[in-house]
């Protein structure tokens, strides 16, 4: 009975060293941003947006989680300066388009993820934009303590169809493309 005992703790102790737990690593929100692009038939717009909080899930040194919060009151038009920014930037925080009055963050959450190769990821995400979720799929690529990401939204799912050809007519030179980007650079 001594000897079934002491073989049941070794095994519980070899075990409790093979057992990875996953270990969470929060992202430096000062060095992390998310650069958007716009566009539009005469041309397209640039900006960032901050991390309000967000971490990468680690187990086994492969990723295998995350959670971010996107700051949409810090929306920022980096391309123009003086009052075409500021007309920008105000339009866009509307409701038009991401009215952050209402809706302060987005959020990215990840549901699957799939190791590639070269510490490349395909993420499968659930995001919410305006309250309103979808699933998005992209490549994380992971280097050191840095890992980025390119996304294509389409912003008509989020319920952002000002100036979009594909609920308005007759929109001419003023249409806005539906799809916008998102490159997503992570320090942590």
């Amino acid at each position: 009975m001594k000897t079934l005992k002491l073989l049941f703790l070794a095994v519980i102790f070899l075990f409790s060293f093979t057992i990875a737990k996953a270990q969470a690593k929060k992202i430096d929100v000062a060095k992390s941003i998310i650069t958007w692009t716009g566009k539009k038939i005469t041309g397209e717009h640039e900006g960032t947006i901050k991390f309000k909080e967000g971490e990468l899930i680690f187990k086994d040194n492969k990723v295998t989680g995350g959670n971010f919060v996107a700051d949409m009151t810090t929306l920022d038009n980096t391309d123009q300066t003086g009052s075409s920014k500021t007309k920008l930037e105000g339009h866009l925080k509307s409701d038009d388009f991401f009215g952050i009055y209402n809706f302060k963050t987005s959020i990215l959450t990840f549901k699957n993820i799939t190791s590639k190769a070269n510490n490349t990821y395909t993420v499968i995400a659930t995001l919410t934009i305006k309250g309103i979720s979808h699933p998005v799929i992209f490549d994380l690529i992971v280097k050191g303590k840095t890992a980025t990401a390119n996304l294509k939204i389409d912003r008509t799912k989020y319920d952002i169809k000002y100036g979009s050809g594909s609920y308005f007519d007759d929109l001419g030179d003023k249409t806005i493309y539906d799809m916008f980007e998102l490159k997503v650079d992570l320090v942590f």
